[in-house]
């Protein structure tokens, strides 16, 4: 099996190979830009790590790892115009590069090029693709506006929270890694179980991302720390810190994410020590390990060669030990 860095350079190269000099060019300009700006590249990683371990040349799953990796700018350049956000990868969005109706149109282009990728494949394996990146796409979209909902209630609940970001997040991991199965064409069993394996490490890095944008180092992790603060995000630290916490922690908590005014740096500093105060930050931690285990254990039951579980598990553990 390669090492990481060799499916990134695989996928990064290839990715740096695409010409898209259709016309009008303002359609295409804004994706070619999006995919110069490299990113962390996790997902088309997975799937050609996954199908190098059921036994295929990583060559025939570099379409599939291109599809979803073109989802996922997609989803990020549409993300970033109802976030309002002015930078990404520390480079302008495409919305303020160009405009917001340039980028929902660039990013509906995205996501139709990306099932063209399917078309390399023959019919059985475009098939079995096709219908897993619709039932994802259907379920990112569903995990979408379940966080935009969440920003107007004071009810949320863990469960919901997690079932949010397993939708918005997890899935495209468990995608990335079952399509990878897929070209393969391994067993039914092992493209359910590589799915399971991911579902639950996706889940551990969304926790893990929203831990890190409290608790991050900023130089490091390449975002601005206690951005979720800011803006009120009900995430697992604020709802566990709620019920974890006594009556007036509570109306702290509930007092400082009612609003978007005040001193910015004081909120964040505060909030992080009630994080801190009611445990919650540590039962993060916890329930990032417990996800990540939960993977694990999938993992030990896979009819795959030791070595290749022992990849695996060294890949998850620095997902859940990053500091980026």
């Amino acid at each position: 099996m390669q090492s990481i860095v060799k499916y990134k350079e695989q996928i990064s190269a290839y990715i740096d190979s695409i010409q898209l000099d259709g016309t009008p060019q303002e359609l295409y300009q804004p994706i070619s830009y999006i995919l110069s700006l490299g990113g962390k590249q996790i997902r088309p990683v997975l799937t050609l790590m996954a199908a190098d371990i059921f036994g295929v040349d990583t060559n025939k799953a570099i379409y599939a790892a291109t599809a979803i990796e073109l989802f996922h700018n997609f989803s990020l350049m549409h993300d970033d115009i109802m976030d309002d956000a002015p930078l990404r990868r520390g480079h302008q969005t495409v919305h303020e590069k160009w405009s917001v109706n340039t980028g929902i149109l660039s990013g509906d282009a995205m996501l139709i090029l990306a099932y063209q990728y399917f078309e390399n494949y023959e019919p059985s394996i475009f098939r079995d693709l096709a219908k897993l990146f619709s039932k994802t796409a259907m379920e990112v979209c569903e995990g979408q506006q379940w966080d935009i909902c969440f920003e107007d209630r004071n009810d949320v609940t863990i469960p919901e929270y997690i079932q949010m970001i397993k939708f918005k997040t997890a899935v495209l991991v468990a995608a990335a890694l079952k399509m990878g199965a897929i070209v393969a064409e391994t067993t039914e069993e092992n493209g359910q179980m590589i799915y399971d394996f991911g579902l639950n490490l996706g889940i551990a890095f969304q926790l893990q991302d929203d831990y890190l944008d409290a608790f991050g180092d900023q130089a490091t992790f390449g975002k601005t720390i206690g951005g979720d603060i800011l803006e009120n995000k009900k995430t697992f630290l604020y709802l566990k810190a709620l019920i974890n916490g006594d009556e007036k922690q509570r109306e702290e908590l509930v007092t400082y994410f009612s609003t978007t005014e005040g001193n910015e740096e004081q909120k964040i500093k505060r909030v992080k020590e009630l994080f801190v105060a009611t445990g919650s930050a540590v039962d993060s931690q916890n329930l990032i390990e417990e996800y990540t285990n939960k993977a694990l254990a999938i993992l030990d039951q896979m009819h795959i060669a030791e070595d290749k579980k022992e990849q695996l598990r060294a890949f998850s553990q620095e997902l859940m030990n990053r500091n980026v």
